[in-house]
């Protein structure tokens, strides 16, 4: 496919990288431009608090590609350049030096950014996120040299960073508002596992709290204090509080922005010429038949596919099932599927629970399988998400059943 229109990407994330390969594996041979903010090459992130941040994993493991690779492909990887506009009936992207350069499609695959506290003491030395590289590389030191640490928030990352920690010996407490950890994702029932977790692992869990300060020594922080009067020492503070969509370049440029760029099952966003991919974009999902934003490796990994061939004017529509996974001490996991907070009617088990060696199903009130999760239970993932795409009732009785095959409970 010979052409000499230009296609940017901004965003030199997975997606980014994963969207420039995409492209040049639909034929297209004209410029491809890739911006990215960080000096770093694309890399993937869940790494960061998983092996990487475990020290079980080498740098180089991480990037996507090695160098090479954007020579050979021909890619105009542009590292720690800042996009700061796009000027939409130029066609052209502002850059942060005044250049801009041009585009005739251009895809967004600007991620997120974690949020911040907003608390007196946030701004303290020790008060540590984890998005980057370089962010993991920190936590990598404070875990190595600290004796304690405070976690701020149970959800996925915190409780990998937790883990990691508890791995290297180190005392971790952990803060979370709510009453159990992932209550938002997984729902009680699936919560209590994940506490027990960590509480076996000797996790000092601070559940219904609420912190009123971070409090510090000569500029670095040395505790947080709650609500109840209570004070928790550490080393560090390591918070993970959820991330926010990076819809600043969109949302000036005019573009349909709500909770993410608003994009259809093409990737195509409010301006036919512009696409979104990854952390970003709020798709439209054919399968569930709404938008929806998912914060996960698997949506980077995959939707820069469906937008590579979308701009190359393919006919195409992303309507993968959600996944994502996690491992935490001797806990490994993988979900698949899509269920809002209390959005389920009932969870149905099979397997061991006690052991940490089941299968858990979100069911509607219709007895549809919306979203299930293996634990420490392998290959059966792709059946999982045959019963989520399905859409069918089921034999409750026979979902519990860890003699039935899940392919039998699919309706032919």
């Amino acid at each position: 496919m010979s052409t000499d229109a230009t296609y940017v990407i901004v965003g030199a994330s997975l997606g980014g990288a994963k969207a420039a390969e995409a492209l040049r594996a639909t034929g297209y041979d004209g410029r491809v431009v890739l911006l990215g903010t960080e000096s770093e090459l694309p890399y993937e992130r869940p790494p960061l608090s998983k092996g990487y941040l475990q020290g079980k994993a080498e740098r180089e493991t991480i990037y996507v590609h090695p160098r090479q690779w954007y020579v050979e492909a021909d890619i105009d990887l542009r590292l720690g350049v800042t996009a700061t506009g796009i000027d939409r009936a130029a066609h052209e992207i502002v850059l942060a030096d005044g250049s801009r350069t041009g585009y005739t499609k251009l895809l967004l695959t600007t991620g997120s950014s974690p949020r911040r506290l907003q608390i007196p003491g946030a701004d303290l030395d020790g008060v540590l996120y984890l998005r980057s590289a370089s962010d993991s590389d920190r936590i990598k030191s404070v875990i190595a040299e600290a004796g304690r640490i405070a976690v701020i928030g149970a959800g996925w990352i915190g409780l990998e960073v937790t883990a990691a920690a508890r791995e290297a010996g180190v005392a971790v407490t952990v803060i979370e508002a709510a009453e159990l950890p992932l209550l938002r994702v997984l729902g009680t029932e699936v919560a209590t596992v994940f506490a027990a977790l960590h509480a076996e692992h000797g996790v000092d869990l601070r559940f219904g709290a609420q912190i009123t300060e971070i409090t510090g020594r000569d500029g670095h922080a040395d505790g947080v204090s709650l609500s109840d009067g209570s004070h928790v020492p550490a080393d560090a503070v390591i918070v993970g509080i959820g991330i926010t969509p990076n819809i600043e370049l969109a949302a000036a440029a005019g573009l349909d922005v709500s909770n993410g760029i608003k994009v259809d099952a093409q990737l195509r966003s409010s301006d036919p010429d512009i696409y979104a991919a990854g952390d970003v974009a709020s798709a439209f999902h054919p399968l569930l038949g709404k938008h929806i934003r998912v914060e996960h490796w698997a949506n980077a990994l995959n939707q820069p596919q469906t937008a590579a061939q979308a701009m190359a004017g393919q006919r195409v529509s992303f309507d993968r099932v959600p996944y994502f996974f996690s491992d935490q001490y001797d806990l490994g996991m993988e979900y698949s599927g899509y269920v809002e907070p209390e959005g389920y009617d009932e969870v149905v088990f099979r397997g061991d629970v006690d052991r940490r060696e089941f299968v858990a199903f979100w069911l509607d009130n219709h007895s549809r399988v919306l979203a299930g999760m293996n634990v420490n239970i392998w290959d059966v993932n792709e059946p999982i998400q045959a019963l989520v795409r399905a859409g069918q009732p089921v034999d409750k009785a026979a979902l519990a059943d860890a003699d039935a095959a899940l392919e039998s409970l699919i309706a032919g």
